[in-house]
């Protein structure tokens, strides 16, 4: 017996099925975790930190710990503080001030 192979035209099953809806983008995630790696990387090398709260107040420490919420500083001699995290406006590491002070010194 002679059997015939018999293949479908794709472009008459293109047709028949219709143009495809234009795919949407992807919607970036919730966390990038950018943040965690931060503290993270700070807390193992105890970095020396300055936290600046929204009213202005600085405090310089060692990040012990996070959470979601809030960042335990330790202070040397100060008592340690849990640092609510909504409360800081920014934070930057404490030799970036000595780096900035060199650069001036220079004639900068």
């Amino acid at each position: 017996m002679n059997r015939k192979l018999i293949r479908p035209n794709l472009t008459e099953l293109k047709d028949r099925l219709g143009p495809r809806p234009p795919r949407r983008k992807q919607v970036p995630p919730d966390q990038t975790n950018a943040e965690a790696f931060y503290y993270l990387k700070q807390m193992n090398s105890k970095t020396p930190m300055v936290v600046v709260l929204k009213d202005g107040e600085e405090l310089r420490g060692v990040i012990e710990w996070y959470d979601r919420n809030c960042i335990k500083v330790n202070r040397q001699g100060a008592p340690n503080l849990m640092v609510m995290k909504d409360c800081i406006k920014y934070m930057y590491k404490a030799e970036e001030i000595q780096e900035r002070g060199n650069l001036r010194t220079d004639g900068i």
